[in-house]
């Protein structure tokens, strides 16, 4: 498959970009809002062609596939523009500023007839398909979820500390805490959160949040720029226990251990160094081909926007309030 990639973002050239050139497909145009950047970057990539806007990349006719990394303020305008030229998506977490975008972007592409895919790459490193595996068919009654995702922030001018670009931990990590409480307990009835905004920019900084289930099941979720890095998630049943340390972006080149307890007995399973960019893209490749529905799809970034959207707006009123559960 031929992707083209919509901005020189870090995330593209230093991870997505690589994987994608390391599978069975190609990278033929890069675009940016800066020629010359555009130029430089693809020369370093080794990438055919590139572009000074992103709607020229859209109208290459040798493009099959769109891998969109921008601000989160403009995913859904330009997946749904790369959906207008027939292109399947690949876009960056989170698909769209709130449910309700995102319940557009998501019928806009279903209209248009291509896949899309939300890149939560974590969802396919084998260890957390391991996991989900463990807490499914060896962990009874799991009663909670501690989901944590946070990095020192050290750039004031960073995108993600604008509010107009829909900045923030939340927007930005905690997006993974929120969708690993979903993977393990599905979706809560109620969010309770309190943010911070420790940079003075407008968006928050830190975020504590506790999601609320049927018969007194929780997940607590947290996020943020400022304290050390750190990220994890543990699962707590009747009969045992899971936890995932450096869960979402595994730093080390030694692989990466999933630690498990059922019935008093103790696992400790590793897993080998892998790519979990590379497993992503080429499931993705997988998921245009077959027509198999993916597993981070437009619904599963609705209802994980829903639980989003319900912390910021209990985070503002100080109170707990429903999580929507449209679709």
């Amino acid at each position: 498959m031929n992707f083209g990639v919509v901005s020189t973002a870090n995330i593209a050239t230093k991870a997505v970009v690589p994987a994608i050139q390391d599978s069975e497909h190609e990278v033929v145009a890069i675009a940016s809002r800066d020629a010359s950047r555009a130029t430089t970057t693809a020369e370093e990539l080794d990438v055919a062609r590139a572009y000074g806007s992103y709607g020229e990349l859209l109208t290459d006719e040798a493009v099959e596939a769109v891998y969109n990394p921008l601000p989160n303020a403009l995913h859904a305008e330009w997946t749904k523009k790369a959906a207008d030229h027939g292109h399947h998506v690949l876009c960056e977490k989170p698909l769209a500023v709130d449910a309700d975008e995102a319940r557009e972007v998501k019928s806009h592409c279903e209209e248009q007839g291509v896949t899309l895919v939300e890149a939560f790459m974590y969802r396919y490193h084998p260890r957390t398909l391991r996991a989900a595996s463990v807490a499914r068919e060896h962990l009874d009654d799991v009663r909670s979820v501690t989901a944590t995702f946070q990095f020192p922030m050290d750039d004031p001018d960073d995108v993600r500390l604008d509010p107009d670009l829909a900045g923030g931990c939340l927007m930005d990590v905690g997006c993974y805490a929120v969708n690993a409480a979903r993977l393990f307990l599905g979706e809560p009835e109620r969010a309770y959160a309190t943010t911070a905004d420790t940079f003075g920019a407008g968006v928050d900084t830190e975020l504590t949040a506790i999601l609320e289930y049927g018969d007194g099941v929780t997940a607590e979720i947290s996020a943020g720029f400022t304290t050390s890095d750190v990220q994890r998630y543990r699962v707590e049943a009747t009969n045992g226990w899971l936890e995932a340390p450096e869960a979402f972006v595994p730093r080390g080149d030694d692989g990466t251990e999933l630690a498990y307890a059922v019935d008093g007995r103790r696992v400790t399973e590793t897993f080998d160094p892998t790519d979990q960019y590379r497993r992503e893209v080429e499931r993705f490749a997988d998921y245009v081909e077959s027509g198999e529905r993916p597993r981070t799809d437009g619904a599963a970034a609705v209802r994980n926007m829903a639980v989003i959207d319900a912390l910021y707006e209990s985070a503002d009123a100080g109170r707990p309030v429903a999580v929507d559960g449209r679709e």
